[in-house]
């Protein structure tokens, strides 16, 4: 922690340094030393945001871990001693059954995974030993486990870190209610005149399912299994999030809608077309940017996404004064921004080449990801595997991907030119 604060001192230092270039050039030209100095601290806090990015990424999770606790313990009218005790009994219960299978659990951990298995075969969702796999196949994880990879993908980044993200205990069809009165006003009524007639607001809905994604099977080798010293639950899990993350995240990005989610890309309206293949300019950012009704830009929560590369690209971007348009914010991973917004990498959109959507700009709120909390988890040990020398794992995930907002105008694109 004492080397993290020490990074954030000096990427804060840096950011300054690039902010008051800038704001010291606004009544003079910027000059190509202006220009080599912007750039020679850019790359400072580029580097800089790596080394705490990889940092922050552990301590968000250990923080996300610790409120969790604290909102259980607060639910359940139970200390956190003992909700952390409780999970630390489920972790054992894990980390015996990877490395065992069921053989190896105790008969009090045997009759808690029968327990959840029932729970949740009554809630619809299909048991763990009905797919073929026997005694070695698995259970529905513990809630927590669930949780702790949906954070996980969350801090993977794209689409899920900026969507309004639920979280249901089954994966039946949400019909989600949606409204648009961005045309719609009150009027001006004189003394003792009568209002006029009402205008009913119009309703939509949009369907929210749960789509089933496999992680694919995960070998760990048996060495590894009866290894004391390695938390196995989160080598899997490390190894769970990027798999899923990696699939959902594209289908939340690109999905058609079609038996997949619909994704934000899919969703959004046309708000500029580029007139060069394989660039952006200023004015077609701006344009972008006012291509988005002003109602949803003053709620302060409209956002760029787009791709690292596009980054790259729109950091060397200059406004009508040659001034650069990115500036860094103080805080890692906050307050970065393209025109005064912030922004959101996700590596699941176009890179700038022939009519490609390249950026996103509006509410991204607008956009819902909807999960199934219920993990499922699988433990295979079938000849494949055992010649090896190794112990197959799977996990199915339930999650859906949709647009919320009546008006799809809330959340525009760029599109590059098509040649």
């Amino acid at each position: 922690m004492k080397n993290l604060n020490k990074l954030r001192e000096q990427r804060k230092e840096a950011a300054a340094h690039v902010r008051k270039l800038v704001d010291d050039s606004a009544d003079q030209e910027w000059t190509p030393a202006n220009q080599a100095d912007y750039d020679k601290y850019v790359e400072v806090i580029d580097g800089l945001d790596a080394q705490i990015t990889r940092i922050q990424k552990v301590v968000d999770l250990e923080g996300a871990r610790q409120e969790s606790i604290s909102e259980e313990a607060d639910a359940s009218n139970l200390s956190e001693d003992e909700v952390k005790a409780t999970r630390d009994w489920k972790n054992k219960l894990f980390n015996a059954w990877a490395a065992g299978g069921m053989g190896n659990l105790t008969p009090e951990q045997l009759d808690f995974v029968r327990a959840e298995n029932a729970k949740a075969k009554a809630a619809g969702i299909q048991n763990a030993q009905s797919v073929g796999t026997g005694a070695e196949g698995g259970f529905t994880a513990h809630s927590e486990f669930g949780g702790e990879l949906f954070k996980a993908m969350k801090a993977f980044g794209g689409v899920r870190s900026v969507a309004n993200v639920i979280t249901t205990s089954t994966g039946n069809a949400i019909e989600w209610p949606t409204t648009n009165t961005t045309a719609q006003e009150g009027e001006l009524v004189g003394e003792n005149a009568a209002v006029g007639s009402v205008v009913d607001v119009v309703f939509g809905q949009v369907s929210i399912g749960a789509y089933k994604f496999s992680s694919l099977p995960i070998a760990i080798p048996m060495e590894l299994m009866q290894d004391s010293l390695i938390n196995i639950e989160q080598h899997i899990m490390e190894i769970l999030v990027e798999r899923i993350a990696r699939v959902s995240n594209r289908l939340y990005t690109v999905g058609t809608g079609s038996s997949q989610p619909t994704g934000i890309v899919t969703a959004s309206a046309l708000g500029k077309t580029a007139t060069a293949a394989a660039a952006i300019t200023f004015d077609e950012l701006i344009d972008l940017e006012h291509s988005v009704d002003p109602a949803y830009r003053a709620s302060g929560q409209c956002s760029f996404m787009f791709h690292d590369s596009t980054l790259k690209t729109l950091k060397k971007l200059k406004d009508g004064d040659s001034r650069p348009i990115w500036l860094p914010g103080y805080a890692t991973g906050e307050g970065n921004q393209i025109l005064g917004y912030d922004y959101t990498i996700n590596q699941n959109m176009d890179e700038l080449a022939a009519a490609k959507k390249v950026a996103l700009f509006g509410k991204m709120n607008s956009y819902m990801v909807r999960d199934v909390g219920a993990v499922q988890l699988f433990r295979m040990t079938d000849s494949k595997y055992t010649e090896k020398g190794q112990v197959g794992f799977l996990v199915f995930v339930r999650t859906d991907g949709q647009f919320i907002g009546a008006d799809n105008g809330c959340i525009s694109h760029l599109i590059t030119a098509a040649s």
